[in-house]
């Protein structure tokens, strides 16, 4: 978690531009025509261009092609090649193996973290071997191991990231090397985004778990990059932020264990909503076309299920607005801005009409003068009309499968009754009856909704209680491991006498629903309540709350992270000296 006013969009699409633009700052309100240049990316550079830049972005830029690394590429020997990838063995051979076949004209080379000095050295012999010493123009260490998705959002990486998830951490098997692999693959991906941000972090953690061993490492290697004051990464002028700069962001580290329940709760808000039940990765919602009322022939292959994808980026005004709102909120935001858009359009049509009228009498002619005023004004406005008309289907669509969902599953129940769970409110139906409900979601839906009321509960059910309910889980179809885990986790960390408190939130249903009931609604939403949320205390939030009001938190300390403030400053009066001496 990092506090800090400062969006992180425009930093890491900058620092992209920069480098297409062969690491100089791009040239602003130019007519110039762009040098045109190929991008070769692995699937990890992919991942952090493909949430930022869009493929128009990236023509106007000068880019002709964009090609993964390890695809089958022809020669373009006449053209400059930017590389963005990471410093593999596997890469870097590939790139060694280009330089052999002189693929292109001159070779950009771009790393996505720090390259070592042996694999350096090994670009080094490939070229000499190969003659191309002359055609690798630049080699740039870009410090872009992270992927932003929004202006206040990051996630470190999206290929292989199971390597570092919460399982891969907790395995109870788990080696001494891999976890600090781990470990050093979560704090190279921290350091670049603080090499990005240009600011050095205050740095809060708890005490005895993965947190703190990040911490540590993270700490060290800020140090060891401030401690050097002319090759130190937070300064120059690539990072126009933070430089020089004290306002320092709080970086809040946090163990999961902290918060188990949170991420197992089924949600309501539209955007969890789309992640936990939609395909949704790097800003991108895969959504399965209807295929109509008509059936296949007799005998014939069931028709394959299309798949549509959509983007939703900062640039859609409705999902900038509406993607924190419940989920019947942004049901009547689609019917309301589909009303609005038909008026739009039927107003254009009416003018149109008017536009063929007949005669010569004075009034006529005064009328088709006003009327081809507002006609002028409507054709203005018709590329806006348009992308409205195509923003109102995409949310139609993607709004309609979530709501699938929901009635298919009836995750409303479950969201409701969860949060009675987590707010220790009394259930109107046992949660027995719920587990067994045939019709009542999936093996996956009740396995969660009894983990949190597991992890939640003052006191664990009794074995005969127990049992009872692994009967109906098992009934349901689900698998049972993640119960075992969560119970060895919580006799482990003694939480069943301390469970985390989640507050007095809530949800209060609101009965039926108004517009979205209408004959002419696009959502039949017949049968789902209409629950309004309440505001949460979840523990992560009372801790960040604590430390933002300066608050002693016995979970969190700052230990030796927090004399990070004397390395800064010894790091900023070295640069003084050294900026006086040239």
């Amino acid at each position: 978690m990092l506090m800090y006013c400062i969006s992180m969009m425009f930093l890491s699409s900058a620092a992209l531009k920069r480098m297409l633009n062969f690491n100089a700052p791009p040239l602003k309100n130019t007519t110039a025509e762009p040098v045109w240049k190929l991008l070769i990316y692995d699937r990890f550079g992919q991942d952090i261009i493909s949430p930022l830049l869009s493929v128009k972005e990236l023509r106007d830029m000068g880019i002709t092609l964009h090609l993964l690394l390890h695809s089958d590429r022809d020669p373009i020997p006449d053209v400059p090649a930017i590389y963005f990838v990471m410093p593999t063995e596997e890469n870097i051979d590939r790139i060694c193996q280009d330089l052999r076949n002189q693929l292109y004209e001159s070779y950009y080379l771009n790393f996505i973290s720090a390259i070592s000095r042996s694999k350096l050295e090994d670009i080094a012999s490939a070229a000499l071997a190969a003659n191309a010493v002359n055609l690798v123009t630049k080699v740039f260490d870009q410090y872009l191991n992270f992927i932003t998705l929004e202006d206040d959002m990051f996630i470190l990486c999206n290929q292989n990231k199971e390597h570092i998830s919460y399982h891969a951490i907790n395995k109870p098997d788990i080696m001494d090397t891999d976890m600090d692999g781990i470990m050093d693959t979560i704090v190279d991906s921290l350091f670049c985004f603080f090499v990005t941000l240009g600011a050095v972090p205050i740095i809060r953690c708890p005490r005895g778990n993965a947190a703190e061993m990040v911490a540590v490492k993270l700490d060290k290697k800020l140090r060891e990059n401030l401690r050097d004051a002319r090759n130190s990464l937070f300064t120059g002028d690539t990072m126009g932020t933070g430089q020089f700069s004290f306002q320092r962001p709080l970086f809040v580290l946090a163990d999961r264990n902290l918060d188990l329940a949170t991420p197992l709760h089924h949600t309501w808000t539209y955007q969890a909503l789309i992640h936990d039940v939609l395909d949704f990765h790097l800003n991108r919602v895969s959504v399965e076309e209807s295929q109509g009322s008509e059936a296949s022939p007799a005998g014939a292959r069931p028709k394959k299920k299309n798949k549509k994808s959509y983007d939703l980026t900062a640039a859609d005004k409705f999902w900038q607005k509406h993607k924190g709102s419940p989920f019947p909120e942004v049901a009547e935001a689609v019917q309301e801005e589909l009303d609005t858009y038909r008026a739009q359009e039927d107003e254009v049509k009416r003018l149109k009409s008017i536009m063929g009228l007949e005669g010569e009498d004075d009034g006529a002619i005064s009328m088709l003068s006003d009327n081809t005023a507002k006609l002028t004004s409507a054709v203005s406005s018709l590329p806006e009309l348009l992308e409205k008309k195509r923003l109102i289907d995409l949310h139609t669509n993607v709004a309609t499968a979530v709501l699938d969902h929901i009635k298919s599953r009836k995750l409303d129940v479950y969201f409701e009754y969860e949060e009675k769970l987590m707010s220790k409110s009394t259930l109107d139906k046992s949660l027995l009856d719920i587990i067994s409900d045939p019709d009542a979601g999936t093996a996956e839906d009740k396995m969660r909704l009894f983990l949190i009321y597991y992890i939640t509960s003052q006191q664990p059910p009794s074995e005969a209680d127990l049992e009872q309910y692994k009967r109906a889980l098992v009934d349901a179809g689900c698998d049972l491991s993640p119960l075992n885990y969560i119970k060895q986790w919580k006799a482990f960390t003694k939480m069943a006498a301390t469970p985390a408190n989640y507050g007095s939130s809530g949800v209060k249903p609101m009965g039926l629903f108004s517009r979205v009931m209408n004959t002419g609604s696009q959502f039949v939403m017949e049968g789902v309540k209409n629950l309004v949320l309440k505001q949460h205390n979840l523990p992560v939030t009372r801790i960040l709350d604590n430390l933002m009001e300066m608050k002693s938190n016995p979970r969190m300390t700052l230990q030796r992270y927090g004399t990070l403030n004397e390395a800064l400053k010894r790091h900023f009066e070295c640069a003084k000296t050294s900026t006086q001496a040239i």
